[in-house]
């Protein structure tokens, strides 16, 4: 039976966008640019351990605690050189700032295969389009670089809505922007906890894209899971 959707939520990295290349990989050809020569797998290495280290201690990039998303963003770049061996202080502003600009081009994002038709065919089915992403306020340029923003009717990010998923008041106020109930929403992306379970827990439909041969996470009912965006039609077209 059609599962009667008015509204579909969609979670953007992994999901609808990808990095082009390992942060490491394009931290240190910034690097390069300026100068300084550091290795992609020691500065990937200092990313995830400061990254993980600032989401601890300022969750959804310091919303709250009086720290400015681009703040959040430019200690966790400075201290990822830092951590890399580079203690120039004026190159690591110039590295930061650069870099923090950077990643609101399609430069260093695409477009998941298939993304850009299913999200059209959607649109064509008369379906409401919201984006619900644990993203910082660049999020609406990156997605008009690339091209997807034409697709929503509204984009949700945690700092904005100051909750982070799998928290369930985002996917409240998701649902008031996008007028629907939970049982007439769905939510799509790649994450078990925060995209799947999530939503079913704010009592939303949700699909969980996994690629074949992706390691084997929590059991979900196969008439859940995406091999790829594509296969999204057939599920609620059904």
């Amino acid at each position: 039976a059609m599962l009667r959707l008015r509204l579909l939520t969609w979670d953007v990295k992994d999901t609808l966008l990808r990095l082009r290349q390992p942060v490491g990989q394009s931290y240190a050809a910034e690097a390069r640019a300026q100068g300084l020569q550091v290795q992609p797998e020691a500065l990937g290495r200092s990313f995830r351990e400061v990254y993980g280290a600032q989401s601890r201690r300022f969750p959804n990039y310091g919303h709250g605690q009086g720290l400015s998303s681009r703040q959040w963003w430019l200690d966790v770049v400075k201290q990822s050189f830092r951590l890399s061996g580079v203690q120039d202080e004026a190159a690591l502003t110039k590295l930061a700032e650069k870099l923090y600009r950077d990643y609101c081009s399609p430069h260093n994002w695409e477009v998941l295969p298939g993304a850009a038709e299913t999200l059209s065919r959607c649109r064509q089915l008369g379906l409401r389009m919201g984006v619900v992403s644990n993203f910082d306020n660049r999020l609406e340029v990156i997605l008009s670089q690339c091209n997807l923003r034409h697709h929503f009717e509204f984009v949700l990010t945690s700092e904005a809505a100051g909750f982070a998923k799998p928290d369930g008041r985002i996917f409240e106020q998701a649902l008031r922007l996008g007028g629907a109930r939970p049982e007439q929403a769905a939510h799509i992306g790649d994450d078990y906890s925060r995209d799947y379970r999530a939503a079913r827990a704010a009592g939303m439909h949700s699909f969980l894209l996994r690629a074949a041969g992706q390691g084997q996470g929590p059991e979900v009912p196969p008439e859940h899971v995406l091999p790829t965006l594509s296969h999204l039609l057939a599920r609620i077209e059904k």
